[in-house]
């Protein structure tokens, strides 16, 4: 395939995206709320609903947005890289209708079998046309490395030498996609046993996004308890699949007031974990 590297610099959309309390609700069982009936129920019990945050973190990887800005890329080698996520003002309408309109930032290219890097920027509003959130998301293309592109900015964010001052562990229920997906991310990678064997994964993989919403729970809980609303960013880097059916853990070091980095790993193996680099910052 040949990168249209002509492409970067260019906006698309408007995306949008109607919604009202049961995709909210559906949006935070596909991040496990309420995996056994009582944690989390402010997320999936329409009396005194509160919005998940990660929620915004959903429109730039629906699917009509990844198929529609098509740079020439293989599909079937797309894996979500990282995202940062700033909220201008917190997701507290329960029905609506979002806007996002995407910035093609730039196109990297890691090399011969290590894939290209995509830089996107997404600006989503509010029915009334408020600036909610921001989302800059990287995607990864493993299989489009090493076609001549400019290398990737470095991106550092420290990672304490210490131990954690917060652990929150939590299994992930193995049918956990497949409730996900239904948000808007219908990658067969997530669903396709034979696809996933194709592409050298045991089974599907669990969206990124997913995931980075169990984290986001944890810190909610551990931190701003009932609060979710006082998130103002949540940075990380996507740094292993994680399988359905993995045991989670959510590391977290206090940095400063209103401020804390963190790394999801696997509880029980020694292994590259599911997320790393990652900030939280609230007010």
């Amino acid at each position: 395939m040949t990168i249209k590297t002509e492409m970067v610099g260019q906006t698309f959309g408007p995306f949008e995206r109607t919604y009202d309390f049961k995709d909210l609700i559906l949006f935070a069982l596909g991040c496990g709320c309420g995996v056994d009936g009582k944690t989390d129920l402010e997320y999936v019990y329409e009396k005194d609903l509160k919005v998940l945050p990660m929620f915004g973190a959903m429109p730039i990887v629906d699917s009509e947005v990844t198929r529609t800005i098509d740079y020439g890329y293989n599909y079937a080698g797309s894996l979500h890289w990282g995202f940062d996520l700033r909220f201008h003002q917190p997701i507290t309408k329960l029905s609506g209708t979002l806007s996002t309109k995407v910035l093609l930032k730039g196109l990297f290219d890691r090399g011969e079998g290590r894939g290209l890097l995509a830089q996107h920027v997404g600006d989503t509003y509010d029915d009334e046309g408020n600036l909610l959130f921001t989302n800059e998301s990287w995607d990864c293309l493993i299989y489009d490395g090493g076609w001549g592109g400019p290398a990737a900015p470095k991106d550092v964010v420290e990672i304490p030498d210490r131990e954690p001052d917060v652990e929150v562990i939590e299994r992930i229920p193995d049918n956990q996609a497949l409730i996900y997906r239904l948000s808007g991310d219908f990658h067969p990678q997530h669903v396709d046993w034979d696809y996933a064997h194709e592409n050298g994964q045991m089974k599907p993989i669990l969206h990124a996004v997913s995931f980075a919403g169990v984290a986001s729970r944890h810190f909610i809980r551990s931190f701003i308890p009932g609060e979710p609303e006082r998130l103002t960013r949540f940075k990380t880097r996507i740094t292993a699949s994680l399988l359905p059916g993995a045991t989670m853990k959510t590391q977290m070091w206090v940095m400063g007031d209103g401020v804390v980095h963190f790394r999801v790993i696997d509880a029980y193996a020694q292994a590259k974990p599911y997320l790393n680099f990652g900030i939280i910052e609230w007010k």
